[in-house]
């Protein structure tokens, strides 16, 4: 017997039962799409948090006071509390000691404040970031309109900021706002420059802070915040070239160490933080979640899996007759095994398939709704099937043994 003609007669079976081959897919639909569709989500979040998480860059990381995935303990919190405060002496050091990068930017940042102009006003919930002229390419927000900050603004402590687009798309619908007069906490700047625009798809605020010169925020707002406590600077530092990345962070954990008076015994009194270790980390956070999605839609597979073989049971049993015959004409037992092994495999297969473009739909739907990007991952697409047919071979081939092994007198005898 040709395999194509296997083929055919196991097509034919699946046809002729529609009603028992609807039920087996479904199990096999659902074990698959739930696989797919959380993985497909985690994957849709992951991609989008990747390329925000690349705000930095490759060859920039940040040094700053507290860790950036917050604190796994409260002792670990009161040990970040204890730390001195970085300030801008820590990154005029890095600048001057550090020989393998080329630009340092201090920041400091604060919250809750609201921009005027004109009568028009924007929500309390704009952020004030103290910078200098490397803050925009070393967070790769760069100017659309107007020019970044100077050296000079940061001397002369001017006046001066720089504006998100969410900001000047409210206070300024119909005019340039370069040059035009800004109106925050009550006091007055002159804008010089919008930010580009660059969505968050997390809801971030991207699009809403201001920019204005670390000598500024110093001069108005101190080193004290609003709960009393001293400002910490965020240090951005960017390295020569990408490669150096890992050497300019351990010269600046030598020179910040000594600087800051940090013992050879005692650990580092602050943090390092790149694009790289923020995606690491976030990867291993939904690890769990991955392998938890993994396990459930194993047993969902599993126990489909067993429902095929059930199915599959009673489909030898009402076809014994059929066995016989053909036994009879001379078909061999591996060709009867191979009968009924290829109709499992077959439909866990159109199954798996189903699972999978159901899956996929379904990890996108939020894509619908937010500014999250659409991804498909193939991969595991690839892994559905390939289990999927595991699942076929594994759960049929108990039943096609039985069938194979029947005797032809007693098929032909069965009613």
């Amino acid at each position: 017997m040709r395999r194509s003609d296997l083929l055919l007669m196991s097509l034919g079976a699946i046809r002729g039962n529609k009603l028992r081959s609807m039920l087996t897919l479904l199990g096999i639909v659902l074990g698959v799409a739930s696989i797919i569709g959380v993985m497909t989500a985690i994957s849709v979040v992951q991609a989008t948090m990747e390329k925000e998480m690349s705000i930095l860059g490759t060859q920039t990381f940040q040094v700053q006071k507290w860790p950036a995935g917050g604190f796994n303990s409260a002792e670990d919190r009161r040990k970040a509390m204890l730390r001195p405060p970085l300030t801008l002496a820590d990154a005029q050091e890095i600048r001057d000691r550090v020989t393998s990068v080329d630009l340092v930017g201090p920041e400091l940042w604060d919250f809750g404040f609201k921009a005027e102009f004109k009568g028009e006003e924007t929500n309390s919930n704009l952020a004030i970031v103290g910078g200098s002229p490397e803050y925009s390419q070393n967070n790769t927000h760069y100017i659309e309109f107007g020019r970044n900050l100077s050296s000079m603004d940061l001397k002369s402590a001017a006046k001066v900021v720089v504006i998100g687009s969410a900001i000047a798309q409210k206070l300024y619908p119909f005019v340039d706002p370069v040059g035009h007069e800004i109106r925050i906490d009550g006091r007055k700047y002159s804008v010089i420059g919008v930010f580009e625009e660059k969505n968050s798809a997390m809801g971030g605020g991207y699009d809403s802070y201001i920019l204005m010169p670390a000598s500024t925020f110093i001069a108005i707002y101190g080193m004290i915040d609003k709960d009393g406590f001293p400002r910490s600077a965020n240090i951005t530092v960017r390295a020569k070239t990408p490669e150096l990345v890992n050497d300019a962070i351990e010269e600046t954990r030598q020179v910040l160490r000594r600087f800051r008076g940090v013992r050879p015994a005692d650990e580092d009194n602050f943090e390092f933080f790149n694009s790289e270790s923020l995606i690491t980390q976030f990867n291993t956070m939904t690890m769990g979640v991955k392998i938890g999605a993994f396990v459930i839609g194993i047993i969902a597979l599993v126990v489909a899996g067993i429902g095929i073989m059930n199915i599959m049971l009673v489909s030898v049993t009402e076809r014994t007759k059929e066995i016989g015959i053909r036994k009879s004409l001379g078909a061999k037992p591996r060709f009867i095994l191979n009968q009924f092994l290829l109709e499992a495999i077959i439909l866990c297969n159109i199954g798996g398939v189903i699972g999978v473009l159901v899956g996929f739909g379904l990890g996108n739907v939020m894509t619908m709704f937010t500014s999250f990007e659409s991804n498909v991952p193939m991969e595991w697409a690839v892994i559905g099937l390939v289990f999927c047919s595991t699942v076929g071979i594994v759960f049929g081939m108990l039943p096609a043994v039985k069938a194979s092994r029947l005797s032809p007198i007693d098929a032909l005898r069965f009613e």
